[in-house]
């Protein structure tokens, strides 16, 4: 029912091509984490908004697409995205005025083969209009779409993979807690050293585990190395004086005995190898 009266076929179809047609698409230059700025696209459909905002790692490894930077040195050290912004709103968005949000595939080929269509030896590269400009893009559609089947957004991209949609397991957290490499100014080659609770019951059990280890962690650090050697990278991680991976193990192994969790928490890697 709306406004007290009942729905004929017709005004069903055309409420549902409210929702599901994009009517307008609008990028912005924004200011990540690190201060560095990123791409943020805010869709419209007849009846919400809907916004997502890129992510920019500090490491880049040898198979990602590529990312657009102006290169204007007298700006933000070239790091500025406009260009990439111009292409979502003078490239991008009057080609996909009035397709349906539902269609992932559809508009995902029509960025990347179409209306970018750059390649290099590992595939589809997005160098032209910039794979930061296709993605927030994408992403924004993603969500849309997830609103007009009205399903959650997991759940959605479940079906996208043509993965079940009836069952669902809460991930494992990996917690990033010693940070080297790219995300820290210490000699640690390895980026980041992770911690996963595999041995909670459930999701909050994981976080406490991960939150006591953390701050057992800090103690840990304080005791060996110094009050400076707390200081945090890029990610919260701790970023220590050390001088090899055994040695920044080592110690994240004695936060975990300290915490009472050895042998329910695995480490995990994030080596970022492109980097060394």
């Amino acid at each position: 029912h709306i406004s007290g009266a009942v729905c004929s076929p017709l005004c069903l179809l055309q409420l549902a091509a409210m929702v599901s047609k994009i009517v307008e698409i609008r990028a912005r230059e924004i200011f990540d984490s690190r201060g560095n700025p990123t791409v943020e696209v805010d869709l419209c459909t007849e009846t919400a908004l809907f916004r997502a905002a890129v992510p920019s790692g500090a490491s880049t490894g040898i198979y990602e697409a590529l990312e657009l930077r102006d290169n204007d040195k007298s700006r933000l050290l070239g790091k500025g995205v406009l260009k990439a912004v111009a292409n979502v709103n003078d490239i991008i968005a009057p080609k996909l005025v009035g397709m349906d949000v539902t269609d992932q595939a559809g508009i995902d080929k029509k960025m990347v083969e179409e209306l970018d269509g750059t390649k290099n030896e590992w595939g589809w590269c997005k160098s032209k209009l910039g794979a930061n400009a296709i993605l927030a893009v994408s992403m924004a559609v993603c969500r849309a779409g997830a609103a007009a089947s009205e399903m959650p957004l997991y759940q959605y991209i479940a079906k996208l993979g043509g993965k079940p949609v009836d069952k669902f397991v809460m991930p494992v957290p990996a917690m990033n807690v010693i940070n080297g490499g790219s995300h820290a100014g210490n000699r640690l080659a390895c980026q980041e050293f992770m911690i996963l609770p595999v041995g909670a019951t459930s999701f909050m059990e994981a976080m406490v585990m991960g939150a006591e280890v953390y701050h057992n962690l800090k103690s840990c650090i304080k005791k060996k190395y110094g009050q400076d050697a707390c200081n945090v990278g890029d990610e919260g991680g701790f970023a220590p004086s050390v001088q090899d991976n055994d040695e920044a193990l080592d110690v994240l192994m004695d936060a975990i005995k300290k915490a009472g969790h050895e042998g329910k928490v695995k480490i995990g890697t994030d080596v970022a190898a492109s980097e060394f």
